[in-house]
């Protein structure tokens, strides 16, 4: 399906003063089945619908970098029925959503420790990146096993290897070379952080990428977050003085 865009839905909205990188914690999917007597896989299973729309609503309206946080490092502790239902769902997901990437020029990318997942979901995942990998349109990026914590040791020892080797000298190392080994080393860093389900926590994402974003709370949970609210949402950034620790 080729997206277009309504005129009518963004009035109001800024479209040269869009954030570049839009990062989302996609909280509240238990809850909403719990709410509804349901089981909770039922509620990712609706906020995947949700990734859908989001992801539509960026593409059109010209966001250029869209990060979704979908599974955590923590979340292996979850019980084995749950993360296998989660695992199944992502790999369903990948393989229904590849031709609308293809369609309309997104280009998928991965960021987490990608070798705890199963076999065959890397194996969607590296087919899904090959297939996209020359789209240019919009850069979208699911956060995976993804843990901000062990993102940041990762670099350390990246780091610490480097200097040991004679690579690098101690006085060499810069925040720019922290930055060449995380996992968005390509990716610009946020411009707005949106959590959805009112908690008021970053829960180990991206820590060292939102130092400098705008963050936007909502009480939705997930599968109830609409199009209409990402664009208020955006409305609002566009609304906020960003001064970066300057005056």
């Amino acid at each position: 399906m080729k997206y277009n865009l309504n005129p009518s839905d963004i009035e109001g909205l800024d479209k040269t003063a869009l954030p570049s990188h839009v990062a989302v914690i996609m909280d509240g999917n238990g809850r909403w089945a719990q709410k509804k007597f349901m089981n909770r896989v039922k509620g990712h299973e609706k906020g995947a619908d949700t990734v859908r729309m989001v992801v539509r609503t960026c593409r059109e309206i010209g966001i250029s970098f869209l990060t979704l946080y979908a599974f955590s490092t923590e979340n292996w502790l979850r019980p084995k029925a749950e993360v296998a239902a989660l695992m199944l769902l992502l790999k369903k997901f990948l393989v229904s959503e590849k031709q609308e990437m293809l369609v309309n020029n997104i280009r998928f990318n991965v960021i987490g420790e990608t070798e705890r997942l199963p076999d065959d979901v890397r194996d969607a995942i590296q087919h899904t990146m090959d297939a996209t990998r020359k789209n240019d349109g919009m850069n979208l990026n699911l956060a995976l096993s993804y843990g901000g914590r062990s993102e940041i040791v990762k670099a350390a020892k990246e780091i610490a290897a480097e200097v040991k080797d004679g690579r690098l000298s101690v006085d060499a190392i810069t925040p720019e070379t922290v930055i060449k080994h995380l996992y968005t080393a390509e990716i610009p860093d946020p411009d707005l952080l949106i959590r959805t389900s009112g908690e008021m926590r970053i829960s180990n994402f991206l820590i060292w990428q939102i130092a400098y974003s705008e963050i936007f709370i909502t009480e939705t949970l997930w599968p109830d977050f609409t199009r209409n609210e990402l664009i208020q949402i955006l409305k609002e950034y566009q609304g906020r003085n960003r001064r970066f620790g300057r005056v």
